[in-house]
């Protein structure tokens, strides 16, 4: 083999690697490629109300 064809041999795997980089990876840039959908943050959920509660009893001491 004569250095002629192992460098053709080279540079056919390189610029198959190179392709196959270019499709993966798209074109450079937003061109060609859908927009980025936005970030939609859901809103704060309001704060809850206190549970409801019942008259407070007490031990009263015996005097």
């Amino acid at each position: 083999m004569s250095s002629e064809s192992v460098g053709g041999i080279c540079g056919a795997i390189v610029a198959a690697i190179v392709l196959a980089v270019a499709v993966v990876f798209g074109p450079i840039g937003q061109f060609g490629k859908p927009p980025k959908p936005a970030k939609v943050e859901p809103a704060p959920a309001a704060p809850a109300a206190p549970a409801p509660r019942g008259p407070v009893i007490r031990e009263v001491p015996n005097q």
